[in-house]
């Protein structure tokens, strides 16, 4: 009864404040628009930094990362720190804060097709993926979901 109890509080909670955390805790104070992380980054390989943003897309099979909108047509993929968490895969098109840290990173022609294959991309469309991807990544140790 007491679970019970303990979780219809944190749902009451959750729904009064219309946001879930997912990993460690954590507040929005302090994050920055997703769309300036690029020029946040210039001459950096890595940087501790709050974002928000939007999600345009998740992880189909269990929620193992996702994508942020991070402006100028580019997105960005979210990983979570130590695999230590997963998100619900029906929140794109919201609002998110992360907290962790964006490097630089090369994905090999294998991860962008697993990537690929875990969105739930068609067998033609993997196979198009022949080259590897300079990209802005991101590592979580926290997500809240608005």
């Amino acid at each position: 009864m007491k679970n019970i109890l303990f979780f219809l509080a944190l749902f009451a909670a959750t729904a009064a404040f219309g946001q879930t955390t997912y990993g460690e805790k954590a507040t929005a104070e302090g994050a920055i628009p997703a769309s300036s992380i690029t020029s946040k980054m210039k001459g950096l390989d890595s940087l501790a930094v709050k974002i928000t943003g939007t999600i345009t897309g998740v992880c189909q099979k269990k929620g193992c990362w996702l994508m942020v909108d991070i402006g100028e047509g580019k997105m960005m993929r979210v990983k979570f720190k130590d695999y230590a968490f997963f998100v619900p895969k029906d929140i794109s098109g919201k609002t998110v804060v992360l907290d962790g840290y964006a490097y630089n990173s090369t994905t090999s022609v294998a991860q962008l097709r697993h990537f690929a294959q875990d969105a739930g991309k068609s067998k033609a469309e993997i196979e198009k993926i022949t080259e590897p991807e300079v990209s802005l990544n991101y590592e979580a140790r926290s997500v809240i979901v608005k």
